[in-house]
């Protein structure tokens, strides 16, 4: 049984990313089952730190863009999510290649939703691990 609640395509979710942070950095969501979804981004310049390894904060970016459109594609369309919490534990260190983080989730509430986002190598080691808590928010009516 899926968790999802809206339809959707790799293609429609790469298309949010155009013009945004995400895109700038390289991440392409490049696979999903009933109850993950997966992303790449390129380990080079534009994502490295002074010492010219992987930034954490870039593989942070990975994780909570995962993690929100997975905790997004879980509500019905009256509701979205927002993130309050996100926290990362870097393992390895990088300095080229391909990294894929993949969300998958811890719990999946009325009002919350938790998400861990696994981020590994192209040869499976672990890179990162986060969690993301997001917040379910109903969308306000709209006053005619």
């Amino acid at each position: 049984m899926t968790i999802w609640k809206k339809a959707f395509t790799l293609d429609t979710l790469n298309q949010t990313s155009l013009n945004t942070l995400v895109e700038h950095l390289g991440i392409k969501y490049s696979s999903f089952d009933d109850n993950s979804l997966s992303a790449t981004m390129p380990v080079e310049p534009k994502t490295h730190q002074p010492l010219g390894m992987l930034h954490g904060g870039a593989s942070v970016v990975l994780a909570e863009t995962l993690g929100s459109i997975a905790a997004n594609m879980c509500v019905d369309e009256k509701k979205y999510c927002v993130g309050l919490d996100i926290n990362a534990n870097h393992i390895r260190a990088m300095r080229t290649g391909n990294v894929t983080g993949k969300a998958t989730p811890l719990h999946i509430g009325v009002t919350t939703q938790v998400w861990q986002i696994e981020i590994s190598d192209e040869r499976e080691r672990l890179v990162c691990t986060s969690r993301i808590t997001m917040a379910v928010m109903q969308h306000k009516k709209k006053e005619q």
